[in-house]
């Protein structure tokens, strides 16, 4: 089986971009910016398989002609498309259109199973309240325009086009984007810092749109690898999100993943055959901050034993649970995990000290990396890594390196950025543990044992660096969380008014 390579006169990544974006835009008005994702995701993708599945059709014909076969050709499709399932089929409906295509979707992911269960997410269709039918009109119309198959639009170009609409869509969504999207820089660090190799497992409990993984891949052919030994795995509560994510990976030309959804807390899903935590390479998250509610009266009695150090985190706050989760979940030779987190989980009492120390005494923790402020859309406050490793080098045992980069940034309108020069500069102190370029952006040391133990295992980079004071940074984490839980009160009275005017109530 041959396909044809991309016709480079086609569409440029900016003309798929702006197509993209002005079909997401078809939608303004009746539909809200933070649900632009639930309705444009779906509908790309649909455009997309069909397209495809239009492409290797001539192809196939192209290869047999009068000697194709339904058995030789069913080679060339990855997804099956049902009679009466295609595209135009969708498109030529004048009347109903949303029920049309939200029966289409599910005969699609029935006739695919193992492959696109759920993928195309649960917005009912036909909820014309939600979705006029004159909005999913105007949203088709934009798409029908476009041609998504290979000869138009490569992998690459489409995974790109998938990333754009991310970014577009968080910075419309404000705080909401939090549970999807991690800016790319950040992601692009992270990754970096855990440098992931050619036939590695890697895994992300809480993975959103799927950008930690979509960058692994990026990460190993970058540097020469083949990402094609990579087996990828996520786990994601949000039923929407996940099916972004899925999307996400197929988009960028990945076929071999597993992404569940579900509770990572009360029922991991990455399993291996006997039933035990599938233990990973690389483990690699941006979870929900101080998440409440998470799963504590449990976590004592887990079966999976992932309470390391015996205690369980507050329940109000699941930071701390997170971490042991990925750590129970990294192989005992490679294995090594890489975390964003707040810095209020580095200096906060309680059970969660008695965690910290518990990780530092043991070697496991051997980083923490101070990020810039304002680097996220769904928080303000300043945010840390942490780096994780079964197996540290020699001269880094009993010992915790600690970089504070919190002036590696490029202010921005809504959220700062960091560069890539920044981000060099932050791997080549975590890998060389110094500063190489000694312009005094960053600070780097490595602290041992003995002095955190003095500190009663306290991590607030500002008592192991100069140039961060312990005092300031805990103030700034603690006025950003006031705004944001002022924030969050005033919406959620907004709400409540609505509903009562609503209900006939008035004051």
């Amino acid at each position: 089986m041959t396909l044809a390579s991309p016709d480079p006169s086609h569409l440029t990544q900016r003309q798929l971009e702006s197509a993209l974006w002005s079909a997401a835009n078809a939608l303004r008005g009746p539909v809200d910016a933070g649900d632009f994702k639930s309705f444009v995701f779906p509908v790309m993708f649909f455009k997309w398989i069909s397209d495809s599945w239009d492409f290797q059709h001539r192809q196939a014909v192209s290869d047999f002609g009068d000697a194709l076969t339904p058995e030789i050709e069913a080679d060339y499709h990855p997804f099956l498309i049902p009679d009466e399932c295609h595209w135009n089929d969708v498109y030529d409906v004048t009347v109903n259109t949303g029920s049309k295509l939200g029966k289409t979707l599910l005969r699609i992911q029935e006739a695919n199973p193992g492959k696109l269960d759920g993928v195309f997410g649960d917005v009912n269709w036909s909820n014309t309240d939600r979705l006029p039918e004159s909005a999913l009109t105007k949203l088709l119309d934009a798409f029908d325009k476009l041609t998504l198959d290979p000869n138009n639009a490569s992998g690459d170009m489409l995974g790109a086009g998938y990333e754009y609409l991310l970014r577009e869509f968080a910075e419309a969504s404000g705080k909401k984007a939090g549970e999807f999207f991690t800016p790319r820089h950040v992601v692009h660090l992270l990754v970096k810092l855990l440098q992931p190799q050619s036939g590695d497992s890697v895994c992300d409990p809480a993975c959103g749109s799927a950008g930690m993984l979509v960058e692994t891949v990026n990460a190993v052919d970058a540097s020469g690898g083949d990402s094609r030994t990579l087996t990828l795995y996520g786990q994601e509560f949000n039923l929407t999100t996940a099916a972004m994510a899925r999307m996400n990976l197929y988009l960028h030309g990945q076929e071999s993943f597993q992404i569940m959804r579900g509770d990572t807390f009360r029922e991991p899903k990455l399993l291996d055959e006997a039933g035990q935590l599938r233990k990973f390479d690389v483990v690699i998250a941006n979870p929900p901050f101080s998440l409440r509610n998470w799963g504590a009266d449990m976590w004592a009695r887990d079966p999976y034993k992932r309470a390391i150090g015996g205690e369980v985190p507050p329940p109000a706050n699941g930071d701390w649970a997170w971490i042991q989760h990925m750590v129970s979940t990294i192989k005992d030779d490679t294995g090594r995990a890489g975390i964003i987190m707040p810095h209020g989980a580095l200096f906060r009492g309680g059970k969660e000290a008695a965690i910290r120390e518990h990780f530092v005494r043991t070697g496991l923790l051997e980083a923490v990396i101070g990020l810039p402020t304002n680097l996220f859309y769904s928080t303000s406050i300043q945010v840390c890594i942490l780096i994780f490793r079964k197996n540290k080098l020699a001269e880094r045992v009993n010992k915790v390196m600690f970089i504070d980069a919190k002036s590696l940034s490029v202010p921005g309108t809504n959220q700062n950025t960091m560069s890539v020069a920044n981000i060099e500069a932050i791997d080549s102190a975590y890998k060389t543990g110094r500063d190489i370029d000694g312009d005094g952006g960053l600070s780097v040391r490595m602290v041992d044992l003995s002095e955190i133990e003095t500190n009663s295992f306290d991590l607030n980079i500002g008592r192991y660096l100069k140039g961060m004071a312990a005092a300031e940074a805990n103030v700034d984490e603690a006025l950003a969380l006031m705004r944001e839980a002022q924030g969050r009160l005033s919406t959620a009275q907004t709400t409540l008014d609505e509903k009562l005017k609503a209900a006939g109530f008035h004051e």
